[in-house]
């Protein structure tokens, strides 16, 4: 059935609440960037060959965070954490990891983005994982070093490929390393952990239900004594998420998006100053069309095709170590990633997505890049440039030896200057804008580290209402062991 829908209707109906849950899918992203780089912060001068055979304890996080969405709307979040893990070594041949936490959001009143207010964060198992070594084994057993290698792991795990651009995922799953001299081959079969945030925020439940399929393989290679490792691989995901359907105005919304990326690139180092990652990848496949077209201004529900995806997107990165007593480092970054003008809405969803007959050129993936802290957008129709530096400028005194302090400046532009983001943007106009972004590490003792970041960022004239109030980002947090 077709149908005409006025624009103010639509958007009063769909685009608004797409939208709204586009702001959850952002705040979920940036909380889980902050989450990695807490938990890095624990104990990391305690190497795990230095541990008993058996080793189990936790961790209690303490987070304040304040952030300004979109619309200017200011959101208050205090949340705690506790962290419990399990680990066991026999000869360094199997391994066992388990780790869990739960956890509390109180919000202020009506901060929350989802609607459900202050909440207690789901017991969770966010790590479960077995790994068995065939060398190790050999070595261990045998006393025997063996030429090549195998090395299993399954269950509960992070899979972390290349820089991040095309996966960065906590997989359900098996991953396989063959090995043999200076070549490597990655095997991957899982799925997504089911609570984890889905990439298309229209879908009902994205933030908690998310069913996908992932099979891939990658190829390496070390040469020239490992300073430099090229790489090859093959993705395929398979939306196996539930057959939902969003209605409206009169017209249904369905969700299926099946990918594939084909990759390749390099890392390692150019001098011992200067090192380097490079991140290429296709992406194809298909995904549903949007359910309403754009015509003359009115928004027409037409019935959805399946359309084939042909997208890209590369990440570049360099690393330049002064290698003084401070650790001082320099970095620079670049992200390119194809957009659509043919998209209604969004750059990722099948709500306002893809114009029937038409390919879809807008990349979308399953990796975690640094888009920023305030802004944090997501990797599609994206030109981003990054520079940073960072150092322990204390390093000669007693208690702040293990502070680390540094900056991140980000320059945001589309790709396609005709085609969405996941948020509201001027057709015609590539400018989205500029970040600012500062962080600091402080190691206090093995068992207790302070973190903090603040972003703050500049609207473009890309962005519709760029004349609205900057938008900040804090965060602060206390993370003890014990």
């Amino acid at each position: 059935m077709y149908r005409a829908l006025t624009v103010a209707g639509l958007l009063g109906l769909g685009a608004t609440s797409a939208m709204g849950q586009a702001q959850l899918d952002r705040f979920e992203r940036q909380l889980e960037q902050i989450r990695r780089d807490t938990r890095l912060l624990v104990r990391p001068d305690v190497p795990p060959e230095q541990r008993a055979l058996i080793d189990y304890g936790g961790y209690a996080s303490f987070y304040f965070l304040a952030l300004d969405d979109p619309t200017g709307n200011t959101h208050l979040l205090r949340q705690s954490e506790l962290n419990g893990y399990f680990r066991a070594d026999i000869d360094g041949v199997h391994q066992v990891f388990i780790r869990g936490r739960v956890g509390y959001q109180d919000f202020n009143q009506g901060d929350d983005f989802d609607g459900k207010g202050d909440e207690w964060i789901d017991a969770t198992l966010d790590r479960a994982s077995y790994t068995f070594d065939l060398r190790r084994a050999s070595e261990a057993y045998k006393g025997e070093t063996l030429p090549y290698n195998f090395v299993f792991t399954g269950g509960r795990q992070l899979v972390h490929w290349a820089n991040g651009l095309v996966l960065s995922e906590d997989i359900d799953g098996a991953v396989v390393d063959l090995e043999y001299g200076p070549g490597k081959l990655e095997l991957l079969l899982g799925r997504t952990r089911p609570d984890q945030v889905d990439i298309d925020s229209a879908r009902p439940n994205f933030e908690d239900s998310t069913h996908r399929n992932f099979f891939g393989a990658m190829m390496s290679c070390d040469l020239a004594d490992g300073d430099h490792t090229p790489y090859l691989y093959g993705l395929v995901q398979q939306d196996d998420n539930p057959d939902d359907t969003v209605t409206v105005g009169g017209t249904n919304t369905n969700f299926d998006y099946n990918s594939f990326y084909v990759g390749f690139g390099s890392k390692g180092k150019i001098t011992d100053y200067l090192r380097y990652g490079v991140e290429f990848a296709y992406e194809g496949g298909t995904s549903l069309s949007s359910a309403f077209v754009n015509t003359g201004g009115v928004f027409t529900g037409v019935t959805q095709t399946k359309e084939d995806i042909s997208a890209w997107a590369v990440d570049a990165r360099l690393d330049y170590f002064l290698h003084d007593q401070a650790g001082t480092f320099f970095s620079g970054e670049l992200i390119l990633a194809t957009g659509d003008s043919d998209r209604v809405l969004s750059s990722s969803s099948s709500f306002g997505g893809n114009t029937p007959g038409t390919k879809d050129h807008a990349f979308n993936a399953f990796g975690l890049l640094n888009t920023g802290l305030a802004f944090s957008p997501d990797v599609s129709n994206l030109f981003v440039m990054r520079v940073g530096a960072a150092t322990y400028p204390l390093r000669n005194t007693e208690w702040f030896r293990r502070l680390q302090i540094g900056v991140d400046l980000f320059l945001f532009n589309k790709f396609n200057p005709d085609g969405p983001i996941d948020e509201a943007t001027n057709a015609g106009d590539r400018y989205l804008g500029f970040e600012s972004d500062f962080y600091a590490n402080w190691q206090i003792t093995s068992d207790l580290a302070v973190s903090a970041r603040y972003g703050v960022f500049f609207p473009g004239s890309g962005i519709v209402d760029a004349d609205s109030d900057i938008r900040h980002f804090f965060f602060t947090g206390l993370t003890v062991a014990f």
